[in-house]
């Protein structure tokens, strides 16, 4: 759909992280589109993407599609600044020019918040103070909800489609965070 359109060329569709970042490099596009969670952790990588591209070309303007209006991704794509980024819904963009006039703003500069993130963002800024668990990226709180169960490390891994290496590694960024110490329990 985006590449029918006269103004707008698709020049990669890439299944992962890597590949994305190796794609721009390669491509050097005015727009990345990304789903918010891919492989390789199927985490948060279009946001990494977005906090990668500022930092290396922040020229490319980032378009995040998400199913999820959490308040924290969308702090963590707008950190260091709105300009050149969107976050959409992907249950929101049913209209395909939703989503190319995304793409269109993003590439002029401009930014694009979906309304439901916005009250999001809104409803959670006044609703409540901040405290030590703000420190946690959306996957650590997710991982720490599930242990807050009781599950052990691969009951989390199977939970949320992960490694146990890698919920350890959250694990252990939780505890830092934290200022906790592990122990055997």
């Amino acid at each position: 759909l985006v590449d029918a359109q006269p103004d707008l060329e698709v020049v990669a569709a890439c299944g992962d992280l890597p590949a994305l970042l190796s794609a721009v490099d390669e491509h050097r596009p005015e727009v990345v589109v990304t789903d918010i969670r891919m492989p390789p952790t199927g985490t948060d990588e279009g946001i990494q993407a977005a906090a990668d591209l500022r930092i290396a070309a922040p020229s490319i303007g980032v378009v995040v599609l998400s199913q999820y209006a959490n308040p924290a991704y969308a702090l963590a794509l707008l950190d260091g600044g709105s300009e050149g980024r969107a976050y959409l819904l992907k249950e929101r963009v049913a209209d395909v020019d939703e989503l190319l006039a995304a793409i269109r703003d993003v590439a002029e500069g401009g930014s694009v918040i979906d309304p439901k993130v916005v009250e999001s963002l809104v409803s959670a800024t006044s609703r409540r103070r901040a405290t030590e668990l703000d420190r946690l990226t959306p996957r650590e709180t997710e991982i720490l909800q599930e242990m807050a169960t009781g599950k052990n490390n691969a009951a989390i891994a199977a939970t949320l489609i992960l490694s146990e290496r890698a919920v350890e590694k959250h694990v252990a960024n939780i505890f830092l965070k934290l200022d906790l110490s592990p122990d055997d329990q």
